[in-house]
């Protein structure tokens, strides 16, 4: 019986403990949300939060490239064209892209 016991502690334990250790990798930052409401952007590395108290969100700063599908344009001496281009996007500040 203490055998079982001992068993179903140490599982829970395991269980509130793998919820709580998150990991930010070097590209990206944690915004953490507690009870809703921000409290802070975590650093890249090992992070520790409240289970089910606590929520992160991880923003990726790496730069994003969305393709704009070519267009054909007429000038105005009758010269048709096509542009095309690319659009970049990069995160500088993870608080105030989720306030969007």
């Amino acid at each position: 019986m203490n055998i079982l016991l001992l068993i179903i502690v140490a599982m829970i334990l395991f269980v509130i403990a793998s919820l709580s250790i998150k990991i930010v990798k070097q590209y990206e930052r944690g915004v953490v949300f507690r009870l809703g409401k921000v409290i802070g952007v975590k650093e890249p590395g090992l992070r520790l939060i409240i289970p089910l108290v606590d929520r992160m969100v991880k923003v990726s700063l790496r730069i994003v490239t969305m393709p704009i599908p070519s267009q054909k344009i007429i000038t105005q001496d009758n010269v048709s064209i096509d542009v095309a281009a690319v659009a970049y996007f990069k995160v500088v500040d993870p608080f105030k892209l989720l306030w969007l």
